[in-house]
Parts: C-alpha cells; sequence; structure tokens
C-alpha cells in the first residue's frame, strides 16, 4: 500500500493510505460503498483508470439488459453516491464532456501492481534475470484474492476484460512454474504444477514443464507415467496425439537425458568511466569532501541516493574533478560504474526517455524488453537500481531538469557535471569548481610540459599561467605544447602568447578562457589539419568513421590529419565500428570551437559526406527484401567510399543498418540544417525499408519530420507526409492517416508523379480497409493498380492487386479475392519478389480457411511461413503464425492452436504490434471457450 501525502496530482491532501483492489473482491479502502450499482461504476472505472470512459460502457455496465428512462439522471445519482462513500474517492474521480475517469496513483491498484510485475519480470526474463523474474511474477500472483470482482454479478462489458485478466494469471502462474523447472527448483515446481494441471487439464506446455522437473529430479519412471497419462487423455478425449514440443521432451527422457537448469545470468559488472587522467593535480578539499560522502556511512544501503553536483565554467575541470573522485571511489560501488554523457552544450541534449534507454541497456534490458514510455524506462530503473549499489556520472548536464528524472531513489553514488549552477537539485554535496590556484596551476603544468623545465624558468611558467587565466584545459594544451617541442624553453612561447595580448588581457574565467586555449592549440595545426578541424566541427556530436574526414578534404587517405588532431588532443579515439573502421569523437567545446572558427566554404565538403552517408545507406537497403517504401530521388551523386567499406556494409547489411541508422538520421538532421533539403529527404526515405523492416517507428516518424522541416519541393514534402501516414496506419491511427495519405497525394499530383500518386491511393485505401471500411477502400487500390500498371511497375502491381484481393476477401466475395489473389502471386513470383509472395499466401490461406477448407488453407500458410522466416521478418510471420492458430483452433486442433497462437503473441508482444497482441488474445480467448465447451460435451456424453 501507498501512503499519500500532498499529492499535486489529485489536487487533494490525502492523508492516509489507501488502495483499490478488483483481483478479487471489490475493495475501495475501507470505504462503505453502498448497493449493487455503485460498486458496478467504480469497478467499471478502475478497471480503466487514468482514462475516460465513455457514457455509453458506463451505461452499458449498469443496465446490460433494461435501461431506465432517464438514463443521465440515474448515472448522475449513482457517481455522487459513489462520491460521498470516502473523499479519497471522490477526489480522484473526474468528469469530462464524454464521461467519467477515475485517477490512480502508483500502489493504488492491485490490477496495475499485478500488470507492472508481469512486465517487469518478462523485461528480466529477456535479459537473463530468472531469479528476478520468478520474483516478480511470485509478487504479481500474491495480488490475487479470488476471481476478480467475485462479489459483483457478472457484467456483459466487462467480459473480454475479465476473461483476458483471468488469462493473464493462468499465463503469470505457467510462467513462474517454468521459471522454477528453468532454475533447478524441481520439487517446488512439481509441487505447483499438479494443482495447476488439475484446473487446467489441457495445457500441454505446462505437462511439459511437469515432465522436466520430474526428470529433472531422478523421477524418470514417474515422469514416463506422467507422459502416458496425458497422452491418453489427448488421444481419448480429444482425439488429437501430443504436440511435438512434449513428444520432444519424451523423447529426450526415454534417451536418459537429464535437463540442465538455464544458468541464472552472470551480468557483467559495467565499468564505463573514461580513462582517468594520469597527471591530475589539485583539488584534494573536493577529492576528500567527495570520497567522505561516498563511503557506506555516507550513502549507504537504504540511504537516499548521494549526489554531488559539480559547476563551473568551461575547460574548469569539472569532468576530471569527477571522473578522478569516480575511479578513487570504485571499491565503494561493487556493482559498477557507469558514465552518461548528457550533451547539455550541444543544440540537441539527450532525452531523459534516451538517457533512461542507455542506463538500462548498461543494467542489462535490452531489445524489445526496453520499455517505450519514459515513465515504465523510469520505474524498471529506479526498480533495478534499489537492488545495487553503483555510481553514476552524469557528464555535461544542461540543466537540473535534465538530471532530475534520473536519479536513482536509494544506494547510489552520483556525480553531475554542469555549466550550469543547479541549486534547485537536490544534491547532498554542491561543488563550484573555480580556476586553479597558482601552486596547483603550476604543478600541472610542471606534470605536463616536465617539472625541471618548469622549474628552470619559473617567471616565464608564471606568464604562461596569467595567458592561460589558470584554467585547466588551456594550461593542458600550452603543457602539450611545450612537451611536443624539446627545443623550445618556455619564453619561446611566453612570447607567443603575448601576441595575444589584446585579448589574452580580456580573459575571464568563461568561454573567452576557453575560446583562448583553443586558438593558442589551433594555430599550430598544419593547414591541412586545421581545415580538417573546422569542418570536422560542423557534423555534430556524433562518433565519426575515419573515411568522413577525408570525404570533407576530397582526400582518400586522412589518417595522417587524424593523427595530427589526436595528438593535439582536439580529437579523441572512440572505439572501432561493426565494420572494424576506427570512429572519433570531438570533444563538445572543441567542437563549439572549431565550428565557430568559421570555414568559409562547408557546402561542397558537407555534400561529399551526406552523399557518402546516402551511399552506403543505399548500398546496405539494397540486400533487404523489395520494399513498397520508394526512396525520393535526387540526381546528387555519391560520394564514393572505399570499396573495402563498402564490401564490409553489403556483407551484413542489417549489422550495419542495426549500427548506423541513428547516425544515419543525424546526417538528415545535418543535412536538413545546413540547407540540402533533397538530400535530407531521400536519405530519409531511403531509410525507411529497413526501419519497416525492424519495426523501428519512433525513428521513422523523427527522421520524417526532421527532413519535412527543410523540405522545399512538393514531391519531397509528399514522399514525406506518406512515410509519416503509413507510420499512423501501423499505429491504428487511421483517420489521421487517411488525411495524411490524402494531401500526399494531391502533392503527388501537382508534382506529377504517378507512382507516388498510386502508392498514395493505396495507403488511402488501407485506412478504409484497417476502419473496416473494405468497399470504400477498393476504389483506391483501383487507382493505385491502374497507375502501376501503366508504368510496368511489377512489384508495385503486385502490392495492389494483393490489396484488392483482402478488400474482397473482406466483403465477403471470394471468387474475386481468389482471382485478384492469384494474379498478384504470379506477378509476385515471375518478380522474384519473394516477401509478396510469402504475404499473398498467407492471404490465400485465410481465404481458403474462410470457405472451410482446411488442408488448402493451412498448406498456404504454411507456405507463407517457410518464406517470411527465411526472410527474417518476424512481424509477417507472426501474423502468419496467428492465422494458422486461429485455422485450428476453428478445426478443434486446440493443442497445436494454443503453441501457434502462444509464439505469435509473443512475437507481437516483442514487436509492440497493439494490433496483432489484440487478436492474439481474442484468438486465445476463443480457444479456451471453445475447448471448454467441448469437454462439457465429452463429460455430459460420459454421464458427469
Amino acid at each position: 500500500m501507498r501512503l499519500v501525502g500532498s499529492d499535486v496530482r489529485l489536487g487533494v491532501h490525502v492523508t492516509r493510505e489507501f488502495t483499490f483492489r478488483v483481483l478479487g473482491p471489490l475493495r475501495a479502502g475501507d470505504a462503505e460503498l453502498g448497493g449493487t450499482k455503485p460498486r458496478v461504476l467504480l469497478a467499471t472505472l478502475l478497471l480503466n483508470a487514468n482514462q475516460t470512459v465513455t457514457y455509453d460502457l458506463l451505461t452499458d455496465a449498469l443496465w446490460p439488459a433494461r435501461r431506465p428512462r432517464s438514463v443521465a439522471a440515474n448515472l448522475r445519482t449513482y457517481v455522487s453516491s459513489l462520491r460521498a462513500s470516502s473523499p479519497e474517492i471522490s477526489a480522484r474521480m473526474r468528469t469530462d464532456r464524454v464521461g467519467y475517469s477515475i485517477a490512480v496513483g502508483p500502489g493504488e491498484l492491485d490490477l496495475a501492481e499485478f500488470t507492472d510485475h508481469v512486465a517487469t519480470a518478462r523485461q528480466f526474463r529477456a535479459a537473463g534475470g530468472l531469479t528476478e523474474a520468478a520474483a516478480n511474477l511470485e509478487n504479481a500472483l500474491a495480488l490475487w484474492q479470488g476471481e476478480p470482482l467475485a462479489d459483483l454479478p457478472g457484467v456483459h462489458a466487462w467480459g473480454d476484460r475479465l476473461a483476458a485478466l483471468t488469462e493473464a494469471r493462468v499465463m503469470a502462474t505457467e510462467d513462474l512454474l517454468g521459471l522454477r523447472v528453468a532454475v533447478g527448483r524441481y520439487q517446488d515446481a512439481i509441487a505447483g504444477l499438479r494443482p495447476f494441471l488439475a484446473e487446467h487439464p489441457f495445457r500441454e506446455s505446462a505437462w511439459q514443464q511437469l515432465l522436466l522437473a520430474l526428470n529433472g529430479s531422478g523421477q524418470q519412471a514417474e515422469a514416463l507415467r506422467t507422459y502416458a497419462e496425458i497422452r491418453e487423455r489427448l488421444v481419448t478425449e480429444l482425439g488429437v496425439e501430443p504436440g511435438p514440443e512434449l513428444r520432444r521432451v519424451h523423447a529426450s527422457i526415454l534417451n536418459g537425458e537429464r535437463p540442465r537448469p538455464e544458468p541464472v545470468a552472470v551480468r557483467s559488472v559495467p565499468r564505463q568511466l573514461p580513462q582517468d587522467v594520469p597527471d591530475f593535480t589539485g583539488r584534494a578539499k573536493h577529492i576528500a569532501t567527495l570520497r567522505t560522502m561516498f563511503t557506506p556511512t555516507g550513502a549507504g544501503k537504504g540511504h537516499s541516493a548521494a549526489v554531488a553536483t559539480i559547476v563551473g565554467s568551461p575547460g574548469v575541470g569539472k569532468t576530471s574533478l569527477a571522473v578522478h573522485v569516480a575511479h578513487l571511489s570504485k571499491d565503494e560501488f561493487p556493482d559498477g560504474q557507469l558514465y552518461v554523457d548528457l550533451a547539455g552544450t550541444t543544440n540537441r541534449p539527450r532525452t531523459e526517455k534516451e538517457v533512461l534507454g542507455s542506463l538500462l541497456r548498461s543494467l542489462g534490458v535490452t531489445g524489445a524488453a526496453l520499455p517505450d514510455t519514459t515513465h515504465d524506462r523510469a520505474t524498471l530503473y529506479r526498480s533495478l537500481a534499489s537492488e545495487t549499489r553503483m555510481l553514476v556520472l552524469f557528464d555535461d548536464a544542461a540543466n537540473a531538469a535534465q538530471v532530475r528524472g534520473l536519479l536513482p531513489a536509494s544506494n547510489w553514488g552520483v556525480l553531475v557535471t554542469s555549466r550550469q549552477r543547479m541549486a534547485e537539485l537536490p544534491a547532498t554535496h554542491q561543488i563550484e569548481l573555480d580556476v586553479l590556484p597558482m601552486g596547483e596551476a603550476s604543478e600541472l603544468l610542471g606534470r605536463i610540459a616536465g617539472l625541471d623545465r618548469v622549474s628552470r624558468e619559473p617567471e616565464s611558467a608564471e606568464a604562461i599561467l596569467r595567458s592561460c587565466g589558470h584554467l585547466p584545459l588551456a594550461i593542458r594544451i600550452a603543457g602539450a605544447r611545450i612537451a611536443g617541442r624539446r627545443g623550445w624553453t618556455l619564453s619561446v612561447l611566453e612570447r607567443k602568447l603575448a601576441d595575444e595580448t589584446q585579448r589574452l588581457s580580456e580573459l575571464k574565467a568563461g568561454e573567452l578562457a576557453v575560446r583562448a586555449s583553443f586558438d593558442l592549440s589551433y594555430r599550430q595545426l598544419p593547414a591541412d589539419a586545421a581545415t580538417a578541424f573546422r569542418l570536422l566541427g560542423r557534423l555534430g556530436p556524433s562518433t565519426v568513421p575515419e573515411w568522413v574526414a577525408g570525404a570533407l578534404l576530397d582526400r582518400e587517405d586522412s589518417a595522417d590529419l587524424v593523427d595530427v588532431l589526436v595528438d593535439a588532443n582536439m580529437l579523441e579515439p572512440a572505439g572501432t565500428d561493426v565494420i572494424d573502421q576506427p570512429r572519433y569523437l570531438m570533444h563538445d567545446l572543441i567542437r563549439c570551437y572549431a565550428r565557430d572558427a568559421g570555414e568559409k566554404d562547408v557546402r561542397e565538403p558537407l555534400s561529399r559526406v551526406i552523399s557518402g552517408w546516402l551511399g552506403l545507406t543505399e548500398q546496405a537497403i539494397g540486400q533487404l527484401p523489395v520494399s513498397i517504401f520508394r526512396p525520393s530521388r535526387t540526381d546528387a551523386p555519391r560520394h564514393p567510399v572505399d570499396k573495402s567499406i563498402v564490401n564490409a556494409v553489403v556483407a551484413e547489411p542489417l549489422k550495419w543498418l542495426d549500427a548506423e541508422h541513428e547516425t544515419v538520421i543525424a546526417v538528415v538532421e545535418l543535412a536538413s540544417n545546413e540547407g540540402f533539403a533533397e538530400l535530407a529527404c531521400t536519405l530519409a526515405t531511403t531509410l525507411v525499408p529497413y526501419l519497416d523492416y525492424r519495426c523501428h517507428f519512433d525513428s521513422w516518424q523523427r527522421v520524417h519530420e526532421i527532413a519535412l522541416r527543410s523540405a522545399q519541393d512538393t514531391r519531397s514534402k509528399a514522399a514525406l507526409l506518406r512515410g509519416l501516414a503509413q507510420v499512423h496506419l501501423y499505429r491504428d491511427s487511421y483517420s489521421t492517416a487517411e488525411a495524411m495519405f490524402a494531401r500526399s497525394r494531391g502533392m503527388f499530383i501537382e508534382a506529377d508523379d504517378p507512382i507516388g500518386e498510386a502508392f498514395a491511393s493505396c495507403g488511402i485505401g488501407a485506412s478504409r480497409y484497417y476502419r473496416g471500411r473494405p468497399l470504400a477502400a477498393l476504389p483506391y487500390f483501383h487507382k493505385g493498380l491502374n497507375r502501376f500498371a501503366e508504368h510496368g511497375d511489377v512489384h508495385a502491381e503486385a502490392y495492389a492487386r494483393q490489396a484488392i484481393g483482402k478488400a474482397q476477401l473482406a466483403i465477403g466475395n471470394h471468387t474475386e479475392a481468389a482471382n485478384w489473389l492469384q494474379h498478384a502471386l504470379v506477378l509476385a513470383r515471375d518478380a522474384d519478389d519473394r516477401h509478396r509472395e510469402g504475404r499473398v499466401l498467407s492471404e490465400l490461406g485465410r481465404l481458403h480457411g474462410g470457405r472451410g477448407e482446411t488442408k488448402k488453407a493451412v498448406r498456404f500458410l504454411e507456405m507463407s511461413l517457410e518464406i517470411l522466416r527465411d526472410l527474417g521478418d518476424d512481424l509477417c510471420s507472426a501474423y502468419a503464425l496467428h492465422w494458422l492458430g486461429d485455422l485450428h483452433t476453428t478445426a478443434g486442433e486446440f493443442g497445436r492452436a494454443e503453441v501457434e497462437v502462444r509464439q505469435a503473441l509473443a512475437a507481437f508482444r516483442r514487436l509492440k504490434d497493439r494490433s496483432g497482441e489484440e487478436k492474439a488474445t481474442w484468438t486465445l480467448n476463443v480457444l479456451r471457450r471453445r475447448r471448454n465447451a467441448q469437454l462439457e460435451r465429452i463429460a455430459a456424453s460420459h454421464g458427469f
């Protein structure tokens, strides 16, 4: 339960614990809820907590059979009664023009807690954390106090929701028992599986776990007897043999194989701190304070996180101090040390969602296990953090607001560096870092340039330090110049600095001091290196591969210039990428300086870089299956990239795109900002087949919106709008999608682009089809088809014919649908478009299934599934698998159907396809009802 104080979100002052329960009898704290109608009203609101429940749905729940004369008046009466039953309930209820809602916070509703625990368990399971996953499932199941809303009469409006809840409970129980088997807790698993199977006797996956547990605990004979029992029951009562997985386990027992518990993932301890500065100097007082703060007595188990902020001017040594203290304190944080660059001084500081994603990946949460929303990421992050003791360094924060949502709840140590004061951040200790005092500044210069050389020329050393403004970064650069020129005396550098007297006399402990230090180093660069430096500063904060420097200067080999910049500490090595190319990163302050240094003519160099990325992206995309998403055209030449790099990209296109698609999006943003509107549009639309293939809809929307901001010609705007419309279509926002497709179509017509017009027409048709209006979709599919046929676009024609076939099938014109789909199949095969072939075969399977031709339908769907799996299309494979399961459900092959539908459901959840998940969940509910009905008929026939 949750103790609520002054809850700003609710706008009330609640002074005691209050929880709602629907997983069992309805409870609302200790409130007396009155009669049945107010209780049904509250239950309906809680089943849809934090969202508006329409008047129609409330009416259906309250009066499922016969409505009173004045529905509105009666509803208001029950709402008033419910509000009067408890001030806590009243404070949480809201009304608007379409209905009512109830607001619940974290920990206030058992249903929300159950869902959160199950989701967290799934994420732990995906990351290999079996023990943590089991603990979360145990917590989830402990919330149940019986059947949901067991004390209320059956309400038709809740039927599907309660069925889904009950199934979720069953699945969570089955998952928990499976986890116990996976970690070798065989006796615990057996003790739970037997009563579970008594209640759910035809869940083959649970029988499989029981066989594994019996075998693992040395009870092979009992395992074989158990298999014989379930086989006899399946054959006798359902007329089916055990499924392949159950048979496989049986065979392994016969072969004397013992199951091996899955290893509980041993995550590597993250050690992400940058290298400590070997010649770190001074700051003794601050170091002592911070180290004391990070000792167990300062930030021990169960205490709030120990947070230290280090703020000051650019170049004052904030990061150096933070990294140095973090290295000294490593032993206090045995679970690891994390480092996050917040990019606060860039024009695009990292968002809370992005940073939470990075932190969770560092904690072992990857892929589809990573939550979508900022709130869910923050919840999981704090949950994982609560069981560890780690140190995290947030470098270069823009302000307190950027950091506040990233602070862990307890046990951790936190270091934050920023150019901005952050007094409003709840920090244990705050340091405003100043320039070095003379003694420490002189020591730092001596450590870098050589103590003997500094001691021989103390006056010149003092003059150099004054010119540097005692700023550590400036001192480091000056010391590096001296150290790299053994023939110099310090007076040589002193005189050179004196040439800058007019500027240096203006130095302050701010950006100008940094600029003077950068000027000092920058002016020593050879002309080509200086040009490369200025141009690299225009590329943004991403790491860059070595070929980019060559493209900027139009040189095949730029390694020598890169080495000059690295040696001068103006560029930092950043490891190698997936094709083994060295990558480099320019520190944000140096990058800002390089950009401000102002290369006069950047258009050609930037064009070469952007077109180079475009060429590589085109090469990678060209290896993927044929797509209906065509890039916007550009006549701009592609800058040639070394053949070995191109070959590496072509050899593993998906691997390269997985690693580089965010970089490509950053290049689109660069192109958009720098006036390369056509290249920005072409690169954005070229990337779409990959984003579609991987279901990266957030990235798809972002890159198209970036390119659209600068798009100038009508054709480019039309192509980008079509892409954005497709994203809305995938997200089930059909009205928005149709409107955007319509705008796109008008623009394509204006731009005299018939193929673009045709795809937009088909998009309008698809929007109407998915809104349940297949008849209204057909004219637009035909418009698209006619255009495709006129221009001989066979791939697109196959797509349009498939769409028409789907619409005819939805209308019920099976003969028409078959003709269109068969023609689409012929075209796809003639064009060697295997992806379209697989999609059309799926539709033919659905068609024959609708005709009752089960064997033919299964054959088509299995052919489709084989092709789609071979192409690696997980989403389309999941739909084909779901349709197979639906077919087998109709045919009464429940065991096989359940395996197929559950596999499809798992894929839909992994790929975050809400529509597919809803369909698969519905099919599972239908399967369960039909299987129960069959069992009842069997029981009745035996006189039970």
